[in-house]
Order: C-alpha cells, then structure tokens, then sequence
C-alpha cells in the first residue's frame, strides 16, 4: 500500500491518480482493525477537502497541465494540493464572519444586537488593549531613530528616556549594524549569547551553548523549519496532541506527512498519559506509519494545562526508548497560575536525568508573543537544538539562509525578553510593577472565565493552569446537534457562529483544534480587558440560556 501511496504522491499526470492519492491516504489513516478517534477525526478533516479537489478537477486537470486551460493558469484544478488540505481554524470562518460584523457596526452602530467585537479567539494580548512594557518601547524607539542615540542630542533625549534605556540602546546599537540591515542568518550573536545566559539561569542544570541557538520569526517559524526537517516522506509520522494547536496540522498538511494524534486527558487537567503515547505509536507503527516525532506543548494550547514532573520525566523515557525527536512547545512558560505545577522545561528534565539519556533529541521552542510581553507583531521567538546531528544543524543554517534573517526588531525583543532592567537599575521598578499587573490580571481572568463556564448548563471547564485560554466543554441538546448537521456545520461550529451572531464574542470551535469524537468544545482566551468581563461573559450566559432552550430535546 505504501508503494502505491508513494506512486500516487509523485504522479500528477491526470485527476485520476489525484483520486487515488486521496484514496490510498484515507485508507493508511483509516484501515487499522481498531482506529483511533483521533486519527479518524483527523482523517475526516481532511479527506472531504482533498475529494473536493480531486472531484473538481476532473474535468480540466489534463487541459491545465497541458496549458490549454480557459481559465487562470492558478486555480482550484492547479493549486497545491497539500495548500488545499491545510486548515488554521483560530484565523477560520468564524473570526472571518467576526471581521464582517466589525465592518458593519463601523458602517451603522446600531445594526446589530451588541456594540463591539470580543476577539477570544486569538492570544493577540495587544490587540486586546493590553499595554506594550514601557521599557521595550523605549528600547525600540532609540534604537529605530538613531538620531535620539547621537551625542549632540542627548539632554534633551534625558529628559525624556531614564539612563538605563539610553545606556542598552546604545550598547545594543553598537552591535546592530542597522534596524534596516540583514543580520548573521542564525540571529545576532550577541543576542543569542544572551539567551544563552536566560536558559542557563532559568535551568540551573549547566551552560547552554549559543551555538544550539536559532532566533526565529516567532516561535511558529521555528516550529516550521524542525518539521521540515522531520518530513522525508508522507509516511514520516509526527505526534500530535488532541487537542492541538493547529499550527501543527496545518504543518504536516503542507508537508504532506502523517499526523499520529495521542489524547490529552481532560478530567486530569489536560494532563498528558504515557500508556495513551505507547497506545498512539504502536497503532500508527502496525500501519506502517515512520513515527519520528512527539510534539509537547506546555503549558498547553489550546488547554491550558501544565505538565506534571511524573508526566515530563515519562516523555523523556519514552522519547530515549522509541527513538523520537522531542518539540517542546514552551511558549507560555511564564503564564503560570498556580503553585502545584509550576513551568519546568524540558531542557532542564533531561539536563537532569543522567548520561543515560544524552542521546535523546529535543528541539525547543519560545516566544515574545506570550507571556506578558504580547508582542505578537514583532514576529520574535527561539529554538534551541539538544542532541541533534552535525548534518540536521547545517541544513537548519541552509534553511535559515535561503530567508537571509530573522527581522531585526523580533531579535531585539527576544534581547529585551531574556534581559531585561534588572533590580536597582532605574527601570526596574516600572518594568516589574507593569509584569506583575499584566500576570495578576491575567489570574483573576482566567478565574473568573472558568466560573461563568462552569455554572453554565451542561458545561464543564478545567482550571486554566497556564498559558492564555480556557477550553470548555459543551453537551449540545440531540436538536441542536440535527440542526447543525442539517446546516452542513460540526455542533460546536454552529454554536460558536450563533453566539457570535447574537453576542459579537468570537471563539473558536473546538473541532478546529480536534477533540475526542462525540464531544464538543471552544477555546476562549481570556485576553479581553479585565473592566470588560462582566458584561461579555453575562451576553455568553444569557446567549447559552436562550440556545439550550431553543433546542431542548
């Protein structure tokens, strides 16, 4: 059957052998004697999109190929397919419908039954009026308009930047050849040497090498170019969490490799079972599937929970033992709400368990975009390669070349991140009252949500351990169910496009980030300002009250 797939894969000389493509794939996911759910719901996410494909471009593939096309040389018949396939619900039909609304209440406030978009389907924290950390700010703006850096102006930039602003912007500026200059392709090193130095404080377990450091694009891109490197073929297997952060599925669509989901378990906090990993690998490997990889992300998206040490150490054992690359998806390592599991990382596990487990490959990953930092739009972010081979690391380099850089301004904020005004220097005492205000609150948030969840009929929700988001799940009465069939929509699609249509609060389906079949759920961050949580979660209630009485059974 393989050889067949991989016959298909490559022949792209009529929309039959397109089909059979599609069909060969369905079968290797699907044919096991006992599938998983998760794998069949992955399956059934993606084979209808792919069949459309292959089904509309019956008639016209051979007339495209050959260039006698009527239509645009670029259409649905020609598009790649594997671009086709992916799918990112957290930017999806919902959040496009909520664009719309926006538009209209711009055009006439009173068109509609609310007065205002709430974006909970995104951890866009700024877009949400949080407010930038002043220190990063300064940082920036010296360093973007060099004139404030030249001596002839210094009085008057001293009246309005402390000391300590001007001193690191010109340390930093002194290192940068330009904010508008291409810099190495691995990121400045003085930067790197820096999250160097963050990682080997943070971990305690000896000195992180600058050299095993990639700055990126966010952490996304970094996430990208390790599955890369992990795809040989679309037999090669990776592990995902359900539920998962698209991102990931969305991946190994345009990859074309297999995605081999294991289950969180949410009446355990979304902890994660290392019986439920061996169960994921032996299914995909009895059907021949190449599995090479665990993705782990902790604290979790779109979950919110946080690892126990148990759990972590058993990943590592399991990884050494099945031979697996581990990505460690760390990028809400400091939004931590609770004592009982605070972040540890990975590096700071295996650093920990011996020379037994040196050979174990970990790829981990961060961001300035989380946290309380929320500069989503600077696009900066790290990873940080243990255990991986001489070649990888120098494809890794060639991969980063062929995009010249990292953009600078990411790279001074990944700077700022792991550097920050420490205590006694004039900064400090801002920087540390803005973090701790921006944590505190994020606390109280994700408090507050969970309660309204969870006093919600049929509703349950877990604790939000870490991380941005809630991830309640909802049991839809049997006609709400046959309503949303009938619409052509999952269930908790057409629940969180009513709630968007009577309330303005977007959320995003939990059939976007997949999720145990039969079950529904929508992840909500709790991002919206803090004055505004009365008032969106009452129109939630009473949204939620009014639709279970509508479908009642």
């Amino acid at each position: 059957m393989l050889a067949s797939l991989r016959a298909t894969a490559t022949s792209a000389t009529s929309a039959a052998s397109a089909a059979a493509s599609v069909a060969a794939s369905v079968a290797r996911l699907s044919s096991a004697s006992a599938p998983s759910a998760a794998r069949a719901c992955l399956v059934a996410s993606i084979a209808p999109i792919r069949t459309k494909h292959s089904s509309s471009s019956s008639s016209s593939s051979s007339a495209a190929m050959s260039g006698h096309h009527k239509g645009k040389k670029l259409n649905s018949a020609t598009i790649n397919r594997q671009v086709n396939a992916a799918e990112y619900a957290v930017r999806g039909e919902i959040p496009i419908r909520a664009e719309q609304l926006a538009t209209e209440l711009k055009q006439n406030a009173a068109s509609l039954p609310f007065k205002q978009i709430t974006r909970c389907n995104i951890g866009n924290p700024q877009e949400l009026q949080q407010k930038p950390l002043t220190f990063f700010r300064q940082i920036c703006a010296l360093l973007e308009y060099d004139d404030l850096l030249h001596e002839r102006n210094h009085a008057h930039v001293a009246s309005l930047f402390p000391a300590d602003a001007i001193a690191r912007a010109r340390s930093m500026r002194a290192n940068i050849a330009s904010m508008g200059a291409y810099t190495h392709s691995q990121g400045l090193k003085f930067i790197r040497d820096n999250v160097a130095n963050f990682i080997t404080a943070r971990d305690n377990v000896g000195p992180a090498d600058p050299n095993d450091i990639f700055l990126t694009n966010g952490a996304s891109d970094g996430v990208k170019t390790a599955m890369q490197m992990l795809i040989q073929n679309r037999n090669s297997g990776i592990m995902i969490p359900i539920p998962q952060y698209p991102l990931y599925s969305a991946t190994l669509s345009l990859l074309d490799g297999t995605p081999v989901p294991y289950y969180l378990d949410e009446e355990k906090g979304w902890d994660l079972s290392i019986d439920e990993l061996s169960r994921s690998i032996a299914e995909a490997r009895a059907q021949n599937v190449d599995v090479r990889a665990l993705v782990v992300i902790n604290p979790g998206n779109p979950t919110g929970g946080v690892l126990s040490m148990e759990s972590m150490r058993g990943i590592v054992e399991l990884c050494h033992r099945e031979h697996l690359v581990l990505l460690a998806d760390e990028v809400y390592q400091t939004n931590v709400y609770q004592d009982q599991r605070p972040f540890v990382s990975f590096r700071k596990v295996l650093k920990s368990m011996g020379p037994e487990f040196s050979n174990v490959e970990l790829i981990s990953f961060h961001s300035v975009s989380k946290g309380f930092i929320g500069e989503c739009g600077k696009r900066g972010g790290y990873m940080e390669m243990i255990g991986i081979d001489a070649y990888v690391r120098e494809q890794i380099y060639k991969v980063a070349s062929i995009s010249l850089c990292p953009n600078v301004q990411g790279q001074v904020i990944v700077d700022l991140m792991v550097n920050p005004p420490k205590e006694g220097e004039p900064s400090y005492e801002l920087y540390a009252r803005e973090r701790d205000q921006i944590l505190g609150s994020l606390k109280d948030r994700s408090l507050f949500l969970v309660d309204t969840f969870n006093k919600m009929e049929g509703v349950t929700c877990q604790p939000a351990q870490g991380a941005m988001y809630t991830f309640p799940q909802i049991r839809l009465p049997k006609k709400a169910v046959e309503a949303a069939k009938a619409a052509g929509k999952a269930p908790d699609s057409f629940y969180c496009m009513a709630l968007l249509e009577a309330t303005g609060v977007s959320v995003v389906p939990g059939t976007g980030f997949k999720q145990r079949e039969g079950t529904y759920h929508f992840r909500c961050t709790f991002l919206p300002p803090q004055d505004t949580f009365p008032a969106f979660t009452d129109a939630i209630v009473r949204f939620h009250n009014e639709f279970m009485a509508k479908y009642k059974d």
